[in-house]
């Protein structure tokens, strides 16, 4: 019913804590951390090993991804790891729905040294330049980190099989090119918290079959290509023991528009087959695309 919809939609709209900086002092953060006479400039993973893991980039099913192990020095992973947020911190952006079932923090006021000192490598002129030459691509970096930073599920966590943003809010450029870093050493990867990627139903405009998961192994990067008919998501909600969750960092890259580029403002949910007779989700999905 109307009602109930309207009901529901509201668990779309993310928790989040009170503002205590604004966009002028993350950006002031930003200029003093890479004013500050450190290299940032220098790649955190080295070249040799992007070219390589690229090469099978393009011919990977359902669609264009690839991935590295132990991709950054051990000790800075788990610098990155340590500064995770407890669960219940202020700082998260909660959301909680059918959906989705997750926690995210993308203020930079928020990160601790060594996820500063990581996030500004990844944003630098010389390892975006290097992507760049990786994909056959311009990639242009997105400091703002519009839906990336840190994404944390505990127990019960979901994300359904979804398509991404294509254009941003602000920028207006096209969202070409996924990076997420997995930092979960206490979780167990063999069968928990796995990347899902589905193919686009041969039938019906939607998403299909499961083709692909991905373990959430720590020190872990996965590369995707978010347009065309990328579903992703968590293969499956989580069951995960008390004070076990599973960590990652994310960060896109973005181009000038292409001449296929769609314009979809906001991320697109598939069901998952045991929701898929119910009539509110199809709804609740319309509401939250908008």
């Amino acid at each position: 019913t109307p009602d109930l919809v309207a009901a529901n939609a509201r668990h779309f709209r993310p928790r989040r804590p009170p503002p205590r900086h604004s966009g002028r002092e993350t950006i002031h953060i930003i200029t003093e951390i890479t004013s500050s006479g450190y290299h940032f400039n220098m790649s955190p993973i080295p070249e040799d090993r992007l070219r390589e893991a690229f090469r099978c980039f393009p011919h990977a099913q359902p669609f264009p991804h690839t991935l590295i192990d132990q991709v950054l020095p051990d000790s800075l992973a788990r610098s990155v790891e340590a500064e995770f947020p407890s669960d219940d911190a202020c700082e998260w952006v909660s959301y909680d729905n059918p959906l989705e079932h997750k926690k995210t923090l993308n203020r930079w006021e928020c990160f601790g040294p060594s996820t500063r000192e990581l996030l500004l490598r990844l944003c630098s002129d010389g390892f975006v330049e290097t992507l760049s030459r990786c994909v056959g691509r311009k990639l242009i970096a997105d400091p703002g980190l519009h839906g990336g930073g840190l994404h944390l599920h505990g127990d019960g966590g979901n994300l359904n099989p979804h398509l991404d943003y294509s254009l941003h809010p602000k920028l207006k450029l096209e969202r070409v090119l996924n990076l997420i870093l997995y930092l979960s050493d206490r979780l167990d990867a063999t069968d928990q918290g796995h990347l899902g990627l589905w193919e686009q139903h041969p039938e019906r405009n939607g998403c299909g079959a499961l083709v692909q998961t991905i373990a959430p192994r720590f020190n872990r990067a996965v590369f995707f290509d978010p347009t065309g008919q990328a579903w992703h998501g968590l293969s499956q909600p989580l069951q995960l023991p008390p004070g076990v969750y599973r960590k990652s960092l994310a960060i896109f890259y973005h181009s000038l528009p292409g001449p296929t580029a769609c314009n979809r403002p906001r991320a697109l949910f598939s069901l998952r087959p045991e929701q898929r007779d119910n009539p509110e989700l199809r709804q609740l999905i319309l509401e939250r695309s908008r």
